[in-house]
């Protein structure tokens, strides 16, 4: 019995036990979240996104947790001026690009390397820190920061405080407040550029954090950190690294990343920083390839290879005993990345120099570079102004005009660039040169030159005009300065049109310009003629300049207004681009002697008294007939007709008045593109009648007056003096109102010169006479047709009423 129950207990105990051996396993299936009911992106929390950013923000030497204390123990401040209208005043108003914070960053450094420069004249110690002036440049990727450092003079803590924590003392809240009275008032601005000076808060522009960690002489090295809403300044826990300079650290917000691509930094250095007197490096990478010397496996493979050939050198040494030398190790090319500092600014700014010190050499070397062309300058000047403001320039005149040149007429141009103490400011502008001198090149550099406070707009008044005042006459007198030669066949073929459009718009420099100016004349069939060169020809008691305007030198010389001035040796000006005649209405005079269009009244010319004896008596005899053209033959078409003292060949000619328009003039006026259908002042020019000079001595001018002796209502005499009226319109350079009457007239001359009837008709063509018969049988076959039609027709009616009569009979005999 016992046993028994000794058994029962015994499987009682094990199914007990296999129970609790299920329980625990199925225990160990079952896994218990600390965080039940939140998902991962939940138990995300604010704290972790700051620790992110912090990490992100990083110092070389320093440690996250370093950052961290250090912003901990850092001494708290705020900005005392209004940080958000700062913050608005810079992307708004005062900087339209914001590439220009590393211009306004590369300067700052410039400056502190100028003063600790300035200092070590009379302090040997200043520079005992480090002999080094440079500005290094360096991108971080990966933690998105840029950092720009000098070895300048450095900033002391208070320094910091006060010249980057305050931005009242910076006289920025002074500005605001004065632009803003300026601007209440209406007055001009202008007074206030170059008076504050915010350029290191562009930074701003491109990035959310700005650290500066800087080292001064007289002090330890402190860290100042920004997020544009408040600062901290601690000492810096690494110690002296920097020695003695500043290092400005921005982390870049997510849009300005392409700031920290090396490509990108050395395009902003090369185009504003690239004439900095001290060398600008950036911490970039290069390829190249590289010999590194074979593993053991290559080693061995290679041996592998050139086995046959090492067994035969060994019977060759076993015939012939020769030293060995030392076998070379053997090594592979290879890609290999390496980091280095690199210059980025070797160009040197030579107008800072002594015009004598510089060769021909150099001045061409630094045009290509500046300019980037492959040909040489035609001329050069270097100098130096002084004055209300003083600059140094270099200007040069191409050897070839720029394409597109008066298409881009009066556009801005970027040939003339600004630099201020060497900073790259603007190539930005309308006034520095006038419109006509836009193609030359070259630099203008201030040390005193007043900007406004992000150095992008210069000064809108007197400076700015007295700079392009003294560029203007230095371009002119190089210029003049060229060897005749140079001036003849390079520039005046390039730039002869500017000189001329110079004298239209430059008053101020209309005399010097005139001196350029050149023309064709009757002097020469080849060569151009000036200004200075006609006076010295000119003969002794002639008194104007005479000149003629045409489409061609080969119209001008045919025109009938030269031909007694050519005869009497008179020398004529020939002007045949559409751009002279204007040129020549804009010089009233030079040296002394005016100008006469030889196509306009006025032309008088030298002449003895019995010369006029006759010419009063000619015009006394055909009165009658001047008479009878301006009221009767041509009435309404020409202000009155004169005996011409111009003419020698032609009958007559067209003469403008004063204030009417010539020939030319008038066709290029009415080609303008531009041109309006009913301008009033145009009306007025082209409706001013013309003056018709005739030839006494010529035979059909002799004709015309014995008819009108005769019979003033000859038609015949009325019909000539149109045909005479119309071919001086022609040979005036005009053009005629009515070209299909001259034109039948001309004809009808034509008829009566070969003895044909005026009133005979043309003959027409034999294929239309047998179209028009063809046409007629046609007609007939169709009349004909239509007359069988209306026979048949009347044929049925017959027989209808034949019909109806017969039926009537038979009813009646019915």
């Amino acid at each position: 019995m016992n046993n028994k129950l000794w058994l029962l207990g015994l499987i009682g105990l094990l199914c007990a036990t296999s129970c609790v051996m299920a329980d625990d396993a199925d225990d160990a299936d079952v896994t218990i979240e600390d965080d039940i009911g939140s998902s991962r992106d939940g138990s995300k929390t604010d704290d972790e996104v700051v620790q992110r950013e912090e990490e992100a923000i990083k110092l070389d030497g320093l440690s996250v947790a370093q950052m961290k204390e250090m912003r901990d123990k850092a001494e708290k401040h705020t900005f005392e001026a209004e940080v958000d209208r700062m913050m608005k005043l810079i992307i708004n108003s005062l900087y339209k690009n914001k590439e220009i914070f590393l211009r306004e960053l590369i300067s700052n450094s410039s400056d502190a390397l100028d003063k600790i420069r300035l200092l070590s004249l009379t302090d040997s110690d200043a520079l005992g820190a480090t002999q080094e002036l440079v500005i290094r440049i360096k991108a971080d990727k990966d933690n998105h920061m840029l950092h720009v450092t000098d070895t300048g003079i450095g900033m002391t803590k208070n320094d910091l405080v006060k010249n980057l924590g305050t931005i009242a003392r910076s006289g920025t809240s002074e500005f605001l407040n004065t632009m803003a009275e300026k601007a209440q008032a209406g007055s001009d601005m202008s007074d206030l550029i170059g008076q504050f000076g915010v350029g290191f808060y562009s930074s701003f522009l491109v990035s959310e954090t700005v650290i500066v960690t800087s080292k001064h002489n007289d002090d330890k090295q402190y860290i100042w950190e920004s997020d544009a809403s408040s600062f901290s300044v601690i000492e810096d826990p690494r110690g002296d690294t920097l020695k003695r300079g500043t290092t400005v650290s921005l982390r870049l917000k997510e849009e300005a990343y392409d700031f920290l691509e090396p490509e990108t930094i050395k395009n902003l250095v090369k185009k504003y920083s690239q004439f900095i007197n001290f060398p600008i490096y950036l911490w970039a990478s290069k390829t190249e390839m590289v010999d590194e010397p074979l593993d053991e496996d290559e080693l061995e493979k290679a041996a592998e290879e050139d086995k046959p050939e090492e067994e035969k050198d060994e019977e060759d040494e076993a015939t012939v005993e020769e030293e060995e030398e030392e076998e070379k190790p053997k090594t592979k090319q290879v890609e290999k990345t390496t980091w280095d500092w690199e210059l980025m600014n070797a160009n040197k700014p030579i107008w800072t120099r002594n015009p004598k010190e510089i060769t021909d050499e150099e001045y061409i070397d630094f045009y290509k570079q500046f300019t980037k062309e492959y040909d040489e300058p035609l001329a050069k000047t270097h100098f130096t102004a002084e004055g209300e403001v003083t600059f140094r320039s270099i200007l040069y005149v191409p050897k070839a005009a720029p394409s597109g040149m008066f298409q881009d007429y009066g556009k801005k141009t970027d040939f003339i660039k600004m630099y201020v103490r060497r900073v790259f400011i603007t190539d930005d502008f309308e006034d520095m040169m006038p419109k006509y001198l836009n193609f030359v090149r070259g630099i203008v550099d201030s040390d005193d030159l007043p900007l406004n406070v992000s150095r992008e707009t210069l000064q809108q008044h007197k400076l700015l005009k007295v700079i392009k005042k003294k560029l203007v006459r230095k371009t002119l007198d190089m210029i003049k300065k060229m060897s005749a030669e140079d001036f003849k066949e390079k520039f005046w073929k390039e730039f002869g049109t500017n000189i001329k459009l110079g004298i239209i718009e430059d008053h101020s420099n209309r005399t010097r310009l005139a001196k350029l100016v050149r023309f064709f004349s009757s002097n020469s069939d080849t060569e151009f003629t000036g200004l200075a060169d006609y006076v010295e020809r000119m003969k002794e008691k002639q008194e104007h300049i005479y000149f003629m305007a045409g489409t061609s030198r080969k119209e001008v010389e045919k025109s009938p207004f030269v031909e007694r001035l050519l005869k009497k040796g008179y020398e004529v000006l020939y002007l045949t681009e559409a751009v002279d005649e204007y040129c020549i209405q804009s010089l009233p005079e030079y040296d002394g002697k005016k100008f006469q269009n030889v196509a306009k009244e006025g032309l008088k010319m030298d002449e003895s008294e019995k010369a006029k004896e006759r010419r009063e008596e000619v015009e006394k005899e055909y009165e009658p007939l001047m008479k009878w053209l301006k009221d009767n033959a041509l009435n309404e078409k020409i202000k009155e007709a004169v005996i011409s003292q111009r003419l020698t060949d032609s009958p007559c000619a067209l003469v403008a008045s004063s204030y009417g328009w010539s020939g030319n003039m008038e066709r290029i006026m009415k080609a303008q593109a531009y041109a309006q259908a009913k301008d009033t002042q145009s009306n007025f020019y082209s409706g001013q009648k013309k003056i018709l000079e005739i030839n006494p001595r010529h035979p059909l001018v002799k004709e015309l007056k014995a008819k009108v002796d005769a019979d003033e209502d000859d038609q015949t005499a009325k019909d000539l003096a149109g045909l005479l009226f119309e071919t001086a319109v022609l040979r005036s350079g005009y053009q005629l109102e009515d070209s299909a009457s001259f034109a039948g007239r001309i004809e009808r001359m034509l008829k009566l010169s070969l003895d044909i009837d005026p009133e005979a008709k043309v003959e027409e063509w034999p294929e239309d006479v047998a179209e028009d018969e063809d046409d007629d049988d046609e007609e007939e076959e169709i009349s004909d047709e239509e007359d069988e039609e209306e026979e048949e027709e009347e044929l049925e009616v017959v027989k209808d009423e034949q019909t109806d009569d017969e039926t009537e009979e038979n009813h009646d005999e019915l």
